[in-house]
């Protein structure tokens, strides 16, 4: 079971006064978005971006840092100024995952990240491209699945890097459903969707932002989701439970993210980014935003209270880790 998620119900925070003293003394604040542009992580971190500059009343510009599943653009992070001038839209994975794939992480997601606040949540959506699943006739994820087994390596799913939770979902559906779908990690979401339109690839597993838009214009099916049960906005898509019969019934991978800055940084202004966060989160105009992309909008009631849900994770994702096999070389 995944740790309860802290649910924003509260009406917004007041606005914070324009006499404000302003953080890095008014410098852009940099939002590192460990992906490159076009994936959902990248809409996600825009989307912030611009209500975040609104609330705090200072500049604040994407920065995209792609490659190693997230790490790279973590570790700037981790390593940036102790100003608050720099700020990262950490995943899951980063902070939960990864220091059971890798001994070599340049830098300690505890000891070198001060947790802010949780952002969202979500499942992951399998979607397949729409003429590979005609001509191989896929009708549904049963029968992907059955026809991986047969064929195998035949089926290639892409993933936004190695390590991250679509790479650790789909090796361990490999083994629990004795599939045979070959793993092909890209640099970013963007370049791998563009695979999958082009049919370079034939399936992923992401999160829904980036992939519905492909969904609606009959680009791609959508199979099932990572989570054991089905998504309130995504009904008639079935999850991970419907399949118990190859060996997934107990399967549930649900992914989150979170505002992360460096170690250090006073708690003055991480507790002024905490709030900025719940106000942005309890606007009407983010939650419509986010829900029908399949994004939970979810924050955590303190900073104490992420830094407890990163490590109530960490076993949760060692887990998967065992369970997958996955691991960065």
């Amino acid at each position: 079971m995944f740790p309860r998620r802290t649910m924003l119900a509260a009406p917004a925070l007041l606005a914070l006064p324009a006499h404000a003293q302003q953080i890095a003394g008014g410098r852009p604040i940099r939002l590192v978005v460990p992906f490159p542009p076009g994936g959902a992580v990248d809409l996600l971190g825009r989307i912030l971006a611009e209500r975040l500059q609104a609330v705090i009343g200072q500049n604040v510009v994407v920065e995209n840092r792609g490659g190693a599943g997230g790490m790279i653009g973590a570790d700037a992070v981790a390593k940036g100024e102790k100003d608050g001038s720099i700020i990262g839209l950490i995943g899951v994975t980063i902070l939960a995952a990864f220091p059971f794939m890798t001994a070599r992480m340049p830098f300690d997601p505890v000891r070198d990240l001060t947790p802010v606040s949780q952002v969202t949540d979500g499942a992951l959506l399998c979607v397949v491209n729409a003429e590979a699943a005609r001509r191989h006739r896929w009708s549904d994820f049963r029968s992907m699945i059955q026809w991986s087994r047969a064929n195998p390596e035949r089926v290639r799913m892409g993933s936004s890097g190695a390590g991250t939770s679509s790479h650790i979902n789909i090796e361990a559906i490999n083994r629990a459903a004795n599939a045979n779908i070959l793993h092909v990690p890209y640099r970013g979401g963007g370049p791998a969707i563009n695979d999958l339109v082009a049919g370079n690839i034939e399936m992923m597993f992401d999160v829904m932002p980036a992939l519905m838009p492909h969904v609606e214009a009959g680009r791609f099916l959508a199979f099932a989701v990572s989570s054991n049960r089905p998504l309130g906005i995504l009904p008639n898509i079935p999850g991970m439970g419907s399949f118990a019969d190859l060996g997934l019934g107990g399967h549930n991978v649900v992914t989150w993210n979170a505002i992360m800055a460096p170690s250090g940084v006073p708690d003055a202004i991480i507790t002024r980014l905490h709030g900025a966060i719940r106000q942005i989160a309890a606007e009407p105009g983010l939650v419509q935003r986010l829900a029908p992309l399949g994004y939970g909008t979810v924050t955590s009631e303190t900073p104490a209270v992420l830094a407890q849900l990163i490590q109530a994770e960490r076993p949760v994702w060692q887990r998967l880790v065992e369970v997958s096999g996955a691991r960065l070389e």
